[in-house]
């Protein structure tokens, strides 16, 4: 994501930094109605089972779970609708063409505002063995402890 002012931040999807290395993240804007965009100012969205696939050269999110606005009645859509994703088109044949050669998914990382328009930081993600995932945890939190004792000696 880019460091700017108005970009606020809606769901971040942990788990895929967790189950996959990111290679690559890609910029996408969504396509929803109306009462969605006010589920979501709620923050009402679940990222952690989703992903995104490339279908007859349009790219579409699914498992991506909004849920339905309280005051929108019938205007409500499924909240686990597939979700059309705006990218241009060379950028969609240029990860069709990495996701059906090397094995590679592509993974919802996180979503927010940006301005007024909702954006979806999709990665470009290879998935990670158990030891992976282990190394990854253990490096975490030695990190962590690092931090820890550094702060411990500045107040000594």
């Amino acid at each position: 994501m880019a460091n700017n002012d108005n970009i606020k931040s809606i769901a971040v999807n942990k788990k895929a930094r967790h189950d996959f290395f990111v290679l690559e993240s890609f910029e996408a804007g969504i396509e929803l109605f109306g009462t969605e965009v006010k589920s979501l100012r709620r923050g009402g969205v679940n990222l952690k089972d989703s992903y995104c696939h490339i279908y007859k050269g349009e790219l579409f999110a699914s498992g991506v779970h909004i849920s339905p606005y309280e005051q929108g009645n019938i205007f409500n859509k499924d909240p686990l609708r597939e979700k059309k994703l705006l990218m241009h088109k060379k950028e969609i044949n240029r990860l069709f063409g990495q996701v059906s050669q090397k094995g590679l998914t592509l993974v919802p990382l996180s979503l927010y505002f940006k301005g007024s328009r909702v954006k979806m930081e999709i990665g470009l993600c290879q998935g990670k063995k158990l030891y992976d995932k282990r190394d990854s945890l253990q490096k975490k939190q030695q990190e962590r402890e690092i931090a820890q004792n550094f702060k411990y000696k500045q107040q000594y």
